[in-house]
């Protein structure tokens, strides 16, 4: 098993309880899933042709088979999708990505892995020079792609640990340290300490004592 596995878990562990670290964009939804079986994600790669690189695949059957990471959370084996990226364009423009449906393929393939909402997308490179290697992008291409310098996926779910717990700032990752997330939250509680006095019905004005 790879050492990292080990590793993820006690920092996964130790996120409810850092004080100090990072807020997580989307961190509401977040619950890890259990691992799933060898047999399901082998089910899932003969229907779909692929094999899934080695250090995702390993994150699945061993730590959790969808939820806490990055944005809102790892999608469900079942959901994910594959897709290519679309031809380059012009010098300097970004460039979408399409659905693949079945086999036979025409390009390089990429998993849709995590759920950034809207039409973002992020994904694990299945063939090509990018197998193995977290990208985000936009399916209709209006920003993007983004390789991440990560070497494999367990290199880049543990940088978003990392990042957290130190309690930094990673706009990549969506990450907010405590210093640029105070302002907001004294904000929150001030707009709900405000919600949870006693109104006048009749005169819409707070009553006095």
């Amino acid at each position: 098993m790879d050492s990292r596995i080990a590793r993820t878990r006690r920092k996964l562990a130790r996120v409810p309880y850092a004080a100090m670290r990072s807020h997580s964009f989307g961190e509401e939804k977040h619950r890890l899933e259990p691992p799933l079986p060898d047999t399901k994600v082998a089910e899932f790669e003969a229907d779909h042709h692929i094999e899934l690189p080695e250090s995702y695949r390993s994150f699945l059957t061993t730590l959790g088979g969808g939820g806490a990471s990055p944005f809102y959370g790892l999608l469900p084996l079942q959901s994910c999708r594959l897709f290519t990226m679309d031809p380059r364009g012009e010098p300097g423009r970004p460039r979408g990505f399409t659905f693949a449906g079945g086999p036979p393929h025409r390009g390089d393939l990429f998993l849709h892995i995590v759920e950034a909402g809207c039409t973002d997308l992020v994904l694990v490179g299945i063939t090509g020079p990018l197998a193995g290697r977290v990208a985000t992008g936009n399916a209709d291409g209006f920003w993007g792609p983004d390789v991440s310098s990560a070497t494999d996926f367990l290199a880049w779910y543990e940088r978003w640990l990392d990042h957290m717990l130190d309690g930094r700032d990673n706009r990549d990752l969506e990450l907010t340290s405590p210093a640029l997330r105070a302002p907001l939250d004294r904000a929150l509680r001030k707009h709900r300490s405000r919600e949870d006095l006693p109104r006048d019905r009749g005169s819409g004005v707070v009553p006095s004592d």
